[in-house]
């Protein structure tokens, strides 16, 4: 089973995000009015565009064609990087093991055949499911360079892994 992320936006201009198996359950999830926004809690939630972090020193948000000017160089100035206090990064730290513990609950270990299992399933030769395992950084970027969308869960800091 793959996830999709998607960056979400409430009326208000609370920006949140949201996991979803596909396209159709984030539509239905919307119009059954399940998604709510976690700051406000009203229900009108709509995708955005994602904005792009580069090396934790600017934020860069998508442009559209209107936005650019090639009558002008272009010029780019770094934005602060936000300031977070300890209940902030507590918080960050208590979503992100829910979000890979979420993971592992809803996915099939497969152990040291992650890459094997992987390629089975992208070329149909395997049930499509989510699986996890462990893969070697050059399996890794084999898997990426014939287009198996993957990802890689961190282990957080004081954690031999989640089970």
């Amino acid at each position: 089973m793959a996830i999709i992320i998607y960056d979400l936006e409430c009326e208000y201009s609370h920006r949140f995000e949201g996991w979803f198996r596909s396209n159709e359950d984030f539509d239905t999830q919307r119009e059954q009015k399940l998604l709510t926004c976690p700051e406000c809690g009203t229900s009108a939630i709509r995708k955005v565009p994602s904005k792009i972090n580069i090396g934790g020193k600017q934020t860069v948000s998508p442009v559209t064609p209107a936005e650019v000017s090639t009558s002008e160089p272009a010029t780019s100035t770094p934005l602060p990087a936000p300031k977070l206090n300890s209940v902030d990064v507590a918080t960050a730290f208590v979503m992100a093991r829910q979000a890979i513990q979420a993971l592992i609950n809803h996915s099939e270990d497969v152990g040291d055949r992650f890459a094997e299992e992987a390629r089975k399933i992208h070329y149909e030769e395997a049930p499509i499911r989510a699986i996890r395992g462990q893969a070697s950084p050059e399996e890794f970027e084999e898997l990426r360079d014939e287009g198996i969308e993957i990802i890689a869960l961190p282990l957080l800091p004081g954690e031999e892994g989640l089970n």
